[in-house]
């Protein structure tokens, strides 16, 4: 392993034990990363060295952030997180929000700081977030005012979580106020390794309890440059759409690091109903949309009442895109849906086809980058037309914090997948 940046090496010392691993593959060019590296100065720094910080960045209901204006959010936030809160590098963060600029800049601005950013769903009872406060041992929880009862709440259950700093209030003591601190508009990023871990993301926990997934800096931009690049395709003149939230790694690939890969934006939605989703497609001019096949079904019959002209190309996943579903959409809009097959702990899709070669009721081929073949219970390949379990390996794979079902996962180097993202 390469030299770390982390000061609290706690993440370090809970991964895995290597001889668990997953082989790792990095059969792209794109896919190999210098040794120091920090995901944030390729996804968001390096537009601004490159002159276009003015360009549109994260859109939503209620502001819209340039490339530069997102860039001093995410540094005002790593400053405070570093000189007014203590944080080191290696220290997790909670982070608990709706889909919106500030916690995709909360996000952002942990990891440039050198921390491992820990996001929870929204919808999380204070039972259910004091699970991961535990596992991770989190000290820190950023979080939007709103979602403060539940979390207030776990403190009694997770006594780990010493300080909560809230935002989406005008008082002292809030990130808010903390933010507009004179000096606190640039930030060095941390010189972390490349196989520094800066995001734990936790499982659904609908086989047990919930997984701690761990994932490097590295990870953040393999996705991108292998699914997002080879198969979504986007550029930086697309606009990407939602429903996933950021504490799903599908939303967090699709709505925030994929756009920032281009140079491309993102329209963030607090709120994303189907209903939600088509009138937002129409009024931003949303170009890439990501969302589940139950919602790109209950759009069908509401197509005609919304100016859908700007869209172009469709994610799907989480569930089986059905034939009928495919066919309807594709008939209405002219876009063929791309299915994909991802997992938490390949923290995106590694199975799924662009929109050329997306046929109706097949997933589609390994995302270039990745691997895939069907094997037995003991792990042989199984020839062409045979029923056994899905095998996989790329640039990502599964590394559980501090957990005995790693070796259910990986076996003889190879991640199995067992339930869709």
């Amino acid at each position: 392993m390469i030299p770390s940046g982390h000061i609290d090496r706690f993440a370090r010392e809970h991964l895995p034990p290597a001889a668990l691993w997953p082989d790792f593959v990095f059969s792209l060019p794109e896919l190999h990363y210098p040794e120091r590296l920090n995901c944030v100065i390729e996804l968001l720094d390096r537009w601004i060295a490159m002159g276009r910080g003015q360009r549109p960045c994260l859109i939503s209901q209620t502001e819209t952030l340039t490339y530069a204006q997102l860039a001093e959010r995410v540094n005002r936030i790593a400053n405070v997180l570093t000189r007014d809160l203590g944080m080191v590098p290696g220290n997790r963060v909670l982070l608990r929000g709706p889909n919106n600029p500030m916690l995709a800049a909360a996000c952002l601005a942990v990891i440039k700081a050198g921390g491992v950013s820990v996001p929870t769903m929204p919808l999380l009872r204070a039972g259910e977030i004091s699970y991961p406060i535990a596992k991770a041992r989190i000290a820190l929880a950023l979080c939007d005012r709103r979602l403060s009862e539940e979390l207030e709440k776990s403190k009694t259950l997770a006594p780990e979580l010493e300080r909560i700093v809230y935002w989406g209030e005008d008082r002292a003591g809030s990130l808010d106020a903390l933010m507009r601190q004179p000096g606190y508009e640039h930030f060095s990023a941390c010189d972390t390794a490349n196989d520094d871990v800066c995001l734990i993301a936790f499982t659904s926990g609908t086989t047990g309890e919930p997984k701690g997934t761990m994932h490097f800096h590295r990870d953040l931009l393999a996705i991108c440059d292998s699914y997002a690049r080879h198969v979504v395709r986007a550029s930086a003149d697309d606009r990407f759409i939602g429903s996933p939230p950021l504490a799903f790694t599908f939303g967090l690939g699709g709505l925030v690091l994929f756009p920032l890969r281009v140079g491309g934006a993102s329209v963030l939605l607090e709120k994303a109903t189907p209903d939600d989703l088509l009138a937002a497609i129409a009024r931003f001019r949303a170009n890439v949309c990501f969302t589940a096949p139950t919602a790109y079904r209950a759009m069908l019959p509401k197509l005609r009442d919304h100016d859908l002209s700007s869209l172009r190309k469709c994610v799907s996943a989480g569930e089986t895109l059905t034939k009928a579903t495919f066919e309807a959409w594709r008939d209405k809009t002219g876009i063929a849906v791309m299915d994909g097959i991802g997992t938490t702990e390949m923290l995106h899709v590694f199975i799924g086809s662009p929109e050329q070669t997306a046929r109706p009721g097949a997933t589609g081929r390994p995302v270039p980058g990745y691997e895939a073949r069907v094997v037995d219970d003991d792990g042989r390949e199984l020839p062409p037309g045979t029923i056994g379990r899905l095998a996989v390996r790329g640039p990502t794979g599964c590394r559980y914090l501090a957990d005995k079902r790693q070796g259910d996962y990986v076996q003889s180097g190879w991640n199995l997948p067992a339930t869709p993202m």
